[in-house]
């Protein structure tokens, strides 16, 4: 549970603690300080900016950073001419890379203007040290350089920077560590995101993250209960579970404690009406799972399950642990368990070796499956994983072809579109359509989405839509 703590009785003559996360409250209010005194000389607050990329991982790191912020007195704002400019990075695809490189040299101009700016880059990119390098070396205006690992440490970098006036870096390769009861600011009062594990031991052969965000490291079950709980208070109703494979939670605490049981002493928790959670890896969910699915009443009818390729070849060159066959015998096995189940999926076009007859294959699963939606990815290269240097790399114009073909074959293939059309569904109220601001925009169990009229006070509510008409991968919809 996020305990907020009484900055004013933190004693700032004494040396900061050792221990955490006592020490980054110290920062805290340390860090504070120094900002209230700025924000005076100024006349003015003091503006922080955060640009996250990539995953759900990111975006709850995000919450966690925007609430430290918030307690040094920063006024979070979107621009991106702020005292503060902080850049979560994602390095999964190297057109995430190159898009943070871009925003960079914008902002090194806008710097020179605006001397005071304080530029800071966190997340994966920055656990490559091919990236950390290049930012040293040609972007020498970055102010704070951090990883995955020490997103809790913000507030003593900053004060860091605040006394040496240099390039802060810290990076830690790897850790054991877990450090909450920190500030966070979550993005709904309603929803939120739970981390329940951190890194992962997969090591699939395309995938980065094993090495940017470190081996898998569980949380505490009863820190996770008792952070649920006080969401629970809060007036959340909705929580996601967040890992980089959600199944093999557990696996390396000191008594060891299975997923699907951790799911279950969840459901006991008074308020949470919804549970999601992702992402799972194939090769790790269990029967246990499926049984805590099929009896659940708050674990949402939804799971998202990537396949990657429907080519056993390829599957094993991924060091994905699992076939084909066995992909598919998984999937009537949950279908079999929870009749009404929404998969959905990720799927690579492009990887290397890949021919003409694995492509067919995974159109084949696409066909059998049926997802209610899948991210589709043309292969990425990265550097430092043994798929980079792996022979009969894909010509572009061939995978391009591909994923179009791809695309097509979901959409055609989608079980989700209209399977509930004229019947009454549950929808928690999540905003104001965007595109419309006379309609609501909602979710159903299933994941999808429902645009209906209403009033606005119903947002962060469940309530009771007729689904008037499919429009494949939403609804419109009738409050009841």
């Amino acid at each position: 549970m996020n305990e907020i703590i009484d900055l004013d009785n933190i004693d700032l003559t004494k040396e900061p603690p050792l221990m955490e996360p006592d020490r980054q409250w110290y920062y805290i209010a340390k860090c504070r300080e120094l900002v209230k005194a700025k924000s005076e000389e100024l006349g003015r607050p003091l503006y922080a900016s955060i640009i996250t990329f990539g995953c759900q991982m990111n975006s709850r790191d995000s919450e966690k950073i925007s609430g430290i912020l918030k307690q040094i007195g920063y006024v979070e704002t979107d621009t991106e001419d702020a005292d503060f400019i902080l850049y979560n990075t994602c390095t999964v695809r190297e057109n995430a890379n190159n898009r943070v490189y871009g925003r960079l040299g914008a902002q090194g101009r806008l710097k020179k203007d605006h001397p005071g700016m304080i530029i800071a880059l966190c997340g994966c990119m920055m656990q490559e040290a091919t990236a950390v390098e290049k930012i040293k070396t040609s972007y020498r205006f970055v102010d704070i350089i951090f990883g995955t690992h020490n997103i809790f440490k913000l507030a003593e970098l900053l004060q860091t920077r605040f006394d040496s006036k240099r390039m802060v870096i810290d990076l830690w390769k790897n850790t054991d560590m877990i450090v909450e009861n920190l500030p966070n600011d979550r993005q709904y009062s309603f929803k939120a995101g739970v981390n329940i594990m951190f890194g992962c031991n997969n090591f699939c052969s395309y995938c980065i993250v094993p090495y940017v965000r470190g081996r898998e490291r569980s949380r505490n079950p009863q820190d996770i209960l008792d952070e649920i709980k006080g969401l629970a208070k809060d007036g959340v109703v909705e929580i996601m579970l967040l890992g980089q494979n959600v199944n093999s939670y557990g696996k390396n605490l000191e008594t060891p404690m299975s997923f699907a049981k951790l799911l279950s002493e969840i459901e006991k928790i008074d308020g949470i009406e919804r549970v999601r959670f992702m992402t799972s890896h194939p090769k790790d969910l269990s029967d246990e799972l499926i049984e805590v699915m099929k009896q659940s009443k708050k674990v949402c009818k939804h799971l998202h399950l990537p396949i990657q390729s429907g080519s056993s070849r390829l599957l094993q060159i991924m060091n994905r642990r699992y076939t084909k066959e066995s992909y598919l015998e998984l999937v009537e096995k949950i279908r079999a368990a929870v009749p009404d189940i929404s998969l959905t999926t990720d799927i690579i076009v492009g990887f290397p070796g890949e021919t003409e007859e694995d492509f067919l294959e995974t159109m084949e699963v696409v066909r059998k499956v049926g997802y209610d939606s899948a991210f589709t990815f043309v292969y990425s290269k990265r550097t430092g994983t043994p798929a980079a240097t792996m022979e009969g790399q894909v010509e572009e114009t061939v995978a391009m072809e591909r994923f179009d073909r791809l695309l097509k074959e979901v959409k055609a293939n989608s079980v989700a579109a209209g399977k509930d059309e004229h019947t009454t569904q549950k929808i928690l109220v999540e905003e104001v359509n965007e595109q419309n601001p006379g309609l609501l925009t909602g979710r159903l169990s299933n994941n999808l989405l429902v645009h209906f009229k209403g009033s606005e006070s119903l947002i962060g509510t469940i309530v009771d839509v007729f689904l008037d008409e499919s429009k494949g991968f939403y609804y419109m919809g009738s409050l009841i």
